[in-house]
């Protein structure tokens, strides 16, 4: 992520940041004041109280101490700015080195408490919110951090950072310094509930430290941050080392307590992941998250494991799975077409790969929000119906009368079968088959795209995909790239199709502006990566964002979802509902595991 910015515009702003501002004019919400609190929930009431001493899924006195050594497969990096759009930042910086005003939790649906920000007065319609800075907060440097910080961040951030935090506080109208603790937000859209809770997440950045540098242009200099560690050693692209702050000013608030317990956190870049696996199992780093079904069925044997040094865990957990899969750039004419994408859907052999690659580990995808209750599920009907309704002319007909279903190799319904039935939809769209070839009846051009790709291991599971559709006469390039080459093109929408994962969190909100708005499609590095316009979709995602409670949020979520996968924008893959982790019997970790998963940042070392 990167972007640039002038030293002189950069202090004509933090200058401008040191004045109190003008008074403005109250909102009618206003007219009371709201009382303070010490947390807020998206819906309803936040699980715990004033003055809670911890949350219930760390350990409390957890010892401090020890070295975490991980590591990272990629191709290194050249930043230590992870909020500019170019470049590549380091492994962990945003979570290490930057606080935010508000510390969500992860055994709640969205709930979040003050940590930066002491406490936050909101009114019933949120039509704005105030947020209150403790008074020992402090940067690594030791500077206070002020209202000041707080409204030069989002400025910084809007206006010269990475695109995604644009549309995420696209409807912030005005950032208010009332006093040198005391940071006003003044919204434009007071039925987005849940931006006060989402700039909550807002990293803190120092106005005073950026006054005289230009904020893309920092490189590899180690800036002041806000957060629990600071940088420590590192080698350009191969390795860096966090260092735990010893004096940090929030190591005894209830949304830190029994977290962030290791002295250093070091992270090794590796440019293959097999050697990378190697690696663990040597002792050369402590932790590794698998990804890969192969590797966990047949890769973590030894003696390490047999005496009990490595362990082993499949970990379940109960967060929305997202999308994963083959996901097409409908910016690319050969892919503007629907059917083309839908038909192109039957040439993936899942139940195939998952028998021969995987091992039987995973469970096909049939939603964006997998594994939880905003999936839509069967045919659309109750509050569904209703919302969805009020397009019925602009839908098609699928979404009312058809459920939704990747196609599956299943039973009868072989790949022979799936084939024939691609071969009718690309007729249907215009395409025959001459000379061996698939080509559009009317241009001539032939069918012919490029996947593109960063991890070679992916190639086992894209060949075959890439073979199946031969049969059909379609023609499949597949390139593989380093992990910066990969970001860069990403970046710029320059592929065909890419395999990518769209997670999802339990409270969708400002964040799907990024995955399908059409304000995205067409913006550098937004995370539109199929390049949705539809307004029907546009629409949807403002309703999400708007959902007054729970219960219509659920239901809103689901016609989108609907909407969505009745667009065959991805060809879906697969997920798990486990995390599965290896790690050196040294680390310990708390005996509750949240909804959300596992969290590194909640373990220790053994003393």
């Amino acid at each position: 992520m990167t972007r640039t910015r002038k030293a002189s515009y950069l202090t004509s702003i933090v200058a401008s940041l040191t004045l109190l501002a003008a008074p403005v004019t109250q909102a009618a919400s206003d007219t009371e004041k709201p009382a303070s609190q010490h947390g807020i929930a998206m819906h309803g009431e936040p699980k715990y109280p004033e003055g809670f001493s911890s949350f219930d899924y760390v350990n409390p006195d957890a010892p401090k101490g020890g070295t975490l050594k991980m590591a990272v497969v990629a191709n290194g990096f050249d930043s230590f700015n992870p909020f500019d759009i170019r470049g590549v930042a380091a492994a962990g910086i945003s979570t290490y080195l930057y606080d935010t005003l508000l510390e969500s939790s992860d055994d709640e649906p969205f709930s979040a408490y003050g940590l930066i920000a002491e406490s936050l007065e909101t009114p019933e319609d949120r039509s704005y919110v105030v947020y209150n800075l403790r008074e020992e907060a402090r940067f690594s440097d030791g500077e206070p951090i002020t209202a000041a910080d707080v409204k030069f961040s989002f400025e910084v951030l809007t206006t010269k950072g990475h695109p995604f935090y644009r549309n995420y506080y696209a409807d912030v109208n005005e950032v208010v310094v009332e006093s040198p603790k005391r940071v006003r937000f003044n919204f434009g859209e007071t039925t987005n509930h849940e931006l006060p809770l989402i700039i909550g997440q807002m990293p803190i950045l120092p106005a005073h430290y950026w006054a005289d540098r230009e904020f893309g242009e920092n490189g590899l200099t180690p800036p002041v941050g806000s957060g629990p560690y600071r940088i420590g050693d590192f080698e350009a692209g191969r390795s860096v080392t966090y260092e735990r702050i010893d004096d940090y000013w929030a190591r005894d608030l209830g949304v830190r307590k029994g977290r962030f317990n290791f002295e250093r956190i070091r992270y090794d870049y590796y440019t293959d992941d097999t050697v990378a696996l190697e690696g663990f199992k040597a002792g050369n780093f402590d932790f590794r998250l698998e990804s890969s079904a192969k590797n966990w069925a047949t890769a973590y044997t030894g003696p390490m494991f047999k005496d009990g040094s490595v362990i082993k865990e499949a970990i379940e957990h109960h967060r929305p799975s997202g999308m994963q899969g083959f996901v097409f750039n409908t910016r690319k004419s050969i892919f503007s077409d629907p059917k083309v994408r839908e038909a192109l859907a039957y040439g993936f052999d899942f139940e195939w790969a998952n028998k021969n690659l995987f091992f039987g580990q995973y469970t096909r995808t049939s939603s964006y929000f997998e594994n939880s209750e905003l999936a839509s599920d069967g045919l659309p009907q109750g509050r569904e119906l209703e919302i969805l309704n009020q397009y019925r002319d602009q839908l098609s007909e699928d979404v009312f009368t058809e459920e939704y279903a990747p196609p599956t190799t299943e039973g009868q319904q072989g790949l022979r079968e799936n084939l024939r039935t691609a071969l009718q939809l690309l007729r249907s769209a215009g395409y025959a088959i001459k000379d061996g070839k698939m080509v559009h009846t009317e241009t001539g051009e032939p069918l012919a795209f490029e996947i593109l790709l960063f991890q070679k291991s992916f190639e086992r599971i894209v060949l075959p995909f890439k073979n199946n559709l031969a049969k059909l006469g379609i023609d499949v390039t597949v390139r593989l790239v380093d992990s910066n080459q990969y970001i860069q093109r990403v970046r710029q929408f320059d592929y065909d199709m890419i395999t990518q994962v769209l997670p999802q969190s339990d409270s969708p909100g400002n964040e799907q502006r990024e995955y399908w708005h059409s304000s995205t499609a067409n913006v550098n590095g937004s995370r539109n990566y199929m390049g949705v316009q539809d307004p029907v979709v546009d629409e949807l995602v403002n309703m999400v964002i708007q959902a007054p409670n729970r219960e219509e949020l659920v239901q809103r979520v689901r016609a989108m979802d609907r909407v969505l996968l009745h667009g065959h924008y991805v060809i879906p893959h697969w997920h798990l509902r486990k995390d599965r982790v290896a790690y050196w019997n040294q680390l310990e970790r708390p005996e509750v595991t949240p909804k959300n998963g596992i969290d590194l940042n909640n373990w220790w070392v053994k003393p």
